[in-house]
């Protein structure tokens, strides 16, 4: 039986971008193990069919933890005697490229769901910078998540071309359509809006993701705050608090105040599709993205769409076709869309139109999950006739 491993640095991650592939391993007669900062839900929900091994890993650059993980993993791989390694997120990554190749692990796939240190800038970004070069040197294989992102990689010689590919359209887990079911977005809509004290006849505008800067909220509530909009446009911000400060902070607060803005906080990944079905307008002015999964489900609901063109997003939408692209940290611009837009209704049913197709063809889950299956049949099968 072939032995995988799946590590992120928490669970949240491999909640919601490893589970629902790694099953697919399993029935497909793999020994499947999961390493992340784990609790006993977690736990407890997956031993039926997966070894469960807790690794309290955190976010964020501690010096000494690179010690303490690379030697707990290099331990726990010299004893499993694992086929693959398949890992995502920096920390997790780094630690995982280090001790799998101590260990002498085959196969060591990096999931690079993004390219980070392209927002950062001066000393930080040169560490970043840094610490990806390491994890793809000791890398044997890397999936990108999108091709621009991986011509950056190419560009900034992280790694070799033979090293590195996308895998057909590129993005992480694509979108489950039974729960992003289009034909119940009235409903959803109806629900959400009546949740929140907004009307039917209200245009909402909507954004999911982590409220923080380099997701372009700054730029985002100054739209919205300088739009001089009628009193029926609002605004509902899906998502949690994420080192909010500054000028970003200032917004937030009078966003509370203004009436018209609704922050809802974080929600079930199962109800997220709910409240994109509220949205008139779903606007994603993110600074960088490995692949933007909210635009993906975004589509699959029928959501017009405006976004940034960076690497991932730029690739997820299809320019005039389901959405717009704007330059990130454009406030101006972004603005002058976001007006457009809600004035152009036949434009926002051609965009919902033409997204939800796009998603059909090309993000749907078995779609991706078959093709993340393939892809490491393939590199084992060549890994064991060498």
């Amino acid at each position: 039986m072939k032995k995988i491993c799946f590590i992120t640095t928490l669970q949240l991650t491999m909640d919601t971008f490893i589970l629902p592939f790694a099953k697919a391993f399993s029935e497909n007669g793999y020994d499947v193990t999961y390493i992340c900062n784990m609790n006993e839900e977690f736990e407890k929900k997956n031993t039926t069919y997966a070894k469960c091994i807790n690794l309290p890993m955190r976010r964020g650059f501690h010096f000494f933890d690179i010690f303490k993980f690379t030697l707990r993993l290099k331990k726990i791989f010299k004893k499993e005697k694992f086929d693959i390694i398949y890992y995502a997120t920096d920390n997790a990554s780094f630690y995982s490229c280090l001790a799998g190749k101590f260990a002498k692990i085959p196969i060591r796939l990096y999931a690079q769901w993004g390219i980070h240190y392209v927002a950062a800038n001066g000393v930080t970004r040169i560490i970043m910078k840094t610490l990806e070069k390491i994890t793809c040197k000791n890398s044997t294989h890397i999936r990108e998540v999108s091709n621009k992102n991986m011509q950056i990689a190419l560009d900034d010689r992280l790694c070799e071309a033979k090293k590195i590919k996308v895998l057909g359209k590129g993005g992480t887990i694509g979108v489950n359509l039974s729960i992003y079911k289009i034909e119940k977005k009235q409903e959803y809509r109806k629900e959400i809006r009546s949740q929140y004290g907004m009307a039917d006849e209200d245009f909402v505008f909507g954004f999911v993701g982590r409220i923080t800067k380099d997701k372009g909220c700054k730029e985002l509530l100054q739209s919205f705050k300088l739009g001089n909009f009628s009193e029926n446009v609002k605004m509902i911000l899906v998502g949690m608090y994420d080192g909010c400060e500054g000028e970003l902070l200032e917004l937030i607060e009078w966003a509370k105040t203004s009436g018209k803005v609704v922050f809802t906080g974080l929600v079930k990944g199962n109800e997220v599709c709910k409240y994109l079905s509220a949205f008139d307008i779903m606007v994603h002015p993110t600074y960088r993205e490995g692949f933007g999964m909210v635009l993906q489900e975004g589509l699959a609901m029928g959501v017009p769409i405006i976004t940034t063109d960076v690497p991932g997003p730029s690739e997820v939408i299809e320019e005039n076709k389901c959405g717009w692209l704007v330059p990130a940290q454009n406030m101006e611009l972004l603005q002058q869309k976001m007006i457009e837009l809600m004035n152009d209704e036949e434009t926002r049913l051609r965009f919902a139109k033409e997204g939800r197709k796009r998603v059909e063809i090309y993000f749907e889950r078995s779609v991706m999950v078959n093709n993340i299956v393939e892809d490491v049949n393939e590199l084992i099968g060549k890994t064991q006739t060498k």
